[in-house]
Formats: C-alpha cells, structure tokens, sequence
C-alpha cells in the first residue's frame, strides 16, 4: 500500500481547502517547504505570510488574523511551536480562545537524523494542558485530510500533530468518517487485551498485532485521533471487559495519550495499563526505523512486550 507522511496530506488538504475557504490562511516560520504549507502559497500566494524563525511572532501574527476573521493555520516543527512559543500559546491563543490552528510537523522520534533537539517528545503533554486547546494525531493521510477540514469548521484553538516519515494508509474505507473527539475501533479482536494507539503508532499496532496472531494472542486495537477530548465513552466500552489496556504513542508516556488513558480509566474503570511510548527520555540522531526499534516503538517491540507484560 502507498505511503505518504501525515505532513504532505497537511499540505495538500491546505491548499485545497484554500481554495474553498477564503478565509483559511497559512502562517510559517521559514520552514513551508518542510511544513508544505508551501501548496497553500502555489494556489494562494496573499494567503500565505512568512514570518522568519521568529516562532513567538508566528503565534502572535496568528492570533492577529484570527481576531480579524481569517483562519490561520500556522506551522513550523512540533518542537518550536509548543516549546519556543509556548507562553504565545497559553496567553494569547487558548486564553484568549482564538480560533488558530497550529499544525505542527515533524514530532516524535521519527524526525529521525535531527535528533533529539529536534524529536518533539512532550508536545501532546505541553497542548493537553492548556485550557481549551483541542489535541489531535492523525494517523494516516486520509485522517489528515478530513481532520484539516473539521477543525476549520470548529471556532477556537486546536493542535494537529503531524510526522515527517511516510506511513501506511490505514482509514481507507470510503464510508470513513473523522470526527473531534470520537475514536474508531480500527480492528476487533479479543475481549482480554485493548491497544489504544495514536499517530504512526497505529500503524505499528497493526503490524503487531499480525505478529502476535502467531502466538494466539489477537488484541483488539483502538485509534485515537483525538486526545482532547478524549473518547472516554469508547475506551470504557472495550476496558470494562478487558483485563489489559495498552497504549502505544510515538511520545513521552507521561503527559500524552497514555497519561490521557490512565486518567479515563482511574475515573471510570481501573484496569492494569500497559504503557508503550519514550520512557522518560530523550531521543538521538538515527534514522526512523532504527529509533522505533531501540526506543522499543517498532511493531515488534510492541509484539514482545505484550507478550512479557499480558500473561
């Protein structure tokens, strides 16, 4: 099957949700060709504003335009928008309520070579806390393209991470349908074991979960897209009979999906959670696949580790 990165399906869906939208603006920081904001500049070149490595400003302009009427949809690396414009973030978007969009790309260890200034490993942590910030991670180009299009419909600030790495098309059924805040049972297997995966991890639960049939063991694996809000309403569903929940998140297992997790199920029903994700580390230059593997993210990490930890 075809891959494409979750950042070129953002760049594609921009530009043609431009196109449809005259108010929908892009906002970049000297990186649109890596962000592919760039294909919203092909068709909209007034529509599309530069603000240099000045990523404090590019939430700022941002803000701006949104208080006027416009929908901008701003990027530049997960690892910028959230930490280096952070305060921005917190004080004049989500306090304010403004309806900005930051898409933010090249997040977790899949950055690969830029290494671990660059791998983004805590912005899910960093956006989940503030005060009405959506949270979302497409997993594919197909959730790319229908996310990109919600969220301009949705008045107020999201987060959209995005990767560099090309991925797998997982939502490719015609009848598929995004939506803020709902989750999608993605395969259903056992009752005894739940994988709750996001982003590229989806992808990689998929592939485990082929390599843990040979073993007799066919968990059933949740995406969740959105992680604020969080589909408590589904997890719940699939924990209650479950003496497992996994979750899987190219990110720090504290603060992100897994955090996310825990706390729906402390609320609602107490299950033994298992989490797969960065262990409270940084990461290192690499490339991709030799990252998942080491960092224990790679479908056959997540195999073995569900079959040490889910007796």
């Amino acid at each position: 099957m075809a891959k494409i990165a979750t950042r070129d399906a953002y760049g594609k869906a921009l530009a043609a949700l431009a196109l449809e939208n005259k108010n929908v603006v892009a906002v970049d920081a000297d990186l649109s060709g890596s962000t592919k904001t760039a294909e919203l500049k092909k068709v909209a070149p007034e529509r599309h504003f530069n603000v240099g490595i000045a990523e404090s400003n590019l939430i700022g302009v941002s803000a701006g335009l949104a208080c006027n009427g416009k929908i901008p949809y701003c990027s530049t690396f997960a690892i910028f928008a959230t930490g280096r414009a952070y305060d921005q973030v917190r004080n004049t978007v989500a306090y304010g309520k403004l309806n900005v969009k930051i898409c933010a790309t090249h997040a977790g260890l899949t950055v690969g070579e830029d290494g671990a200034t660059h791998q983004a490993l805590e912005d899910i942590a960093l956006m989940r806390a503030v005060p009405n910030m959506i949270v979302i991670q497409p997993c594919d180009g197909i959730e790319v393209e229908q996310c990109i299009r919600a969220v301009a419909d949705y008045h107020g600030p999201v987060y959209v991470r995005l990767g560099r790495s090309a991925v797998e098309v997982v939502n490719d059924n015609p009848d598929y349908k995004f939506e803020i805040g709902k989750g999608v049972v993605l395969h259903k297997g056992d009752k005894d074991i739940v994988m709750i995966a996001s982003g590229m991890m989806v992808q990689e639960s998929l592939k485990a979960i082929e390599l843990l049939k040979e073993k007799g063991i066919n968990p059933t694996l949740i995406n969740i897209h959105t992680i604020k809000p969080l589909d408590e309403e589904l997890i719940v569903k699939y924990a209650k009979d479950a003496k497992y929940v996994v979750s899987l998140e190219e990110h720090n297992i504290y603060g992100g999906l897994g955090g996310a997790v825990a706390e729906c199920l402390a609320k609602h029903c107490p299950r033994k959670q298992v989490f797969i994700g960065t262990q409270d580390t940084f990461g290192e230059s690499g490339k991709p696949e030799l990252l998942l593997e080491k960092y224990g993210l790679s479908a056959s990490k997540v195999a073995e580790r569900i079959i040490n930890e889910c007796k």
